[in-house]
């Protein structure tokens, strides 16, 4: 892999960290505004279909519904962890605010990532877990601690 590639890589990842907190605002106002943070979070989801759909009209890559039968039951609980990750942002987020529920969510994520890639499950390349990542997760833990002080 280049090193403009790595670059443009952590910049994604970087850009999709801002965009959840971001997110979380507008749904959380989204729900206020409409008083239902269950239609929130569904009209955030039709935009984003739409948006998806858009992208595969334009990209034109052939697709047959055929290959939804070979799927696995497990293939498919992707799209309510999604659902639940923007409720919980609408719902959560405004309450305990933008700062600390993005770091609770980075810990969660941490935390499910070590495991993840201990066990190499999910398709991740196996990584075992070490004293430095434990270090690194109980100074995760400690930031939302120290948050949560304020």
């Amino acid at each position: 892999m280049t090193t403009q590639a790595v670059w443009l890589f952590l910049a994604m990842a970087f850009l999709a960290g801002v965009l959840m907190s971001t997110q979380a605002g507008i749904n959380g106002l989204l729900a206020k505004e409409l008083s239902n943070v269950l239609v929130a979070t569904t009209i955030s989801f039709i935009v984003g279909l739409c948006a998806l759909l858009i992208l595969l009209m334009i990209q034109r890559d052939t697709f047959h519904l055929s290959s939804l039968k070979q799927l696995q039951w497990w293939h498919w609980i992707g799209g309510l962890m999604g659902a639940y990750l923007v409720f919980s942002a609408a719902f959560v987020a405004p309450r305990i605010g933008a700062l600390l529920f993005m770091a609770l969510v980075l810990a969660g994520q941490l935390f499910s990532a070590l495991v993840l890639d201990h066990y190499g499950w999910l398709g991740f390349k196996e990584s075992a877990i070490s004293w430095g990542k434990i270090a690194g997760l109980v100074l995760i833990f400690t930031g939302v601690w120290l948050i949560r002080r304020g």
